[in-house]
């Protein structure tokens, strides 16, 4: 049994955040952690070499969109799904199929041309993978996926259904909205025990109102593996 823990929205902003956060998950044994980068900032030198660092400490570089913006609003799906879930974040839903792709073939291109390993694993802003249909993965150059409810194997098609926890609750509503989905989440846990328990934290969790509640949760779950290994095992 393992859990698979993923530090989102990694930047150049965010950077100091990302190294507490990681600081926090050593605290509780937990180093084999996804950074979930978004290139389409200005990264400087030192920034990449960052990365670069921690890459080569072990820890797993995904592509986490491109700008992590939606540059307009599209409809009315995109509408609630900003009102109650992303904001702003979910660029995908403000893409056609062919947006899309271009977006994720430019995330994966930016990691090699900075010198780094290529990613693959997926994520996009706020788990919204927008219009695309499953058959239009195939070429991309990701091994998997991450969606709300799962993790998506590009080659099959197929989604390995994993509980997920998060704490990104800056307001006292999304901070109740959120204790019962974790809640929730548990408890589904514990009727597939035997699968892994995904756990997604933003850079400023550890000050929001479920700081304590993160904590808790990093002490009692088993220990972290990468997700690029969570996906060798899925096919071994």
């Amino acid at each position: 049994m393992h859990s698979l823990i993923s530090i989102h929205d990694v930047m150049p902003s965010t950077l100091p955040q990302v190294h507490d956060l990681l600081a926090l998950l050593r605290d509780h044994g937990h180093r084999h952690v996804t950074l979930l980068v978004v290139p389409g900032h200005a990264w400087s030198a030192s920034g990449v070499e960052q990365l670069r660092t921690w890459q080569q400490a072990g820890l797993e570089l995904a592509a986490h969109g491109w700008s992590h913006r939606a540059a307009h609003v599209r409809g009315v799906r995109h509408r609630l799904h900003a009102a109650l879930i992303s904001r702003h974040a979910a660029e995908h839903l403000a893409l056609d199929t062919c947006g899309i792709r271009q977006l994720m073939q430019a995330s994966a291109a930016w990691f090699p041309q900075q010198g780094l390993q290529a990613p693959s694993t997926y994520v996009p802003p706020a788990w919204a993978l927008g219009q695309m249909p499953r058959a239009g993965f195939t070429d991309l150059p990701f091994r998997q996926i991450e969606l709300m409810g799962g993790l998506l194997d590009i080659r099959t098609g197929q989604i390995q259904h994993l509980p997920l926890l998060g704490f990104q609750a800056d307001t006292r509503l999304r901070a109740g909205f959120l204790a019962v989905w974790n809640r929730l989440q548990l408890l589904r846990m514990g009727q597939r025990h035997e699968r892994p328990l995904r756990i997604g934290i933003h850079p400023d969790d550890a000050q929001l109102y479920l700081s304590a509640s993160l904590e808790r949760c990093l002490a009692r779950v088993p220990r972290s593996i990468r997700y690029r290994d969570h996906e060798r095992r899925r096919h071994t």
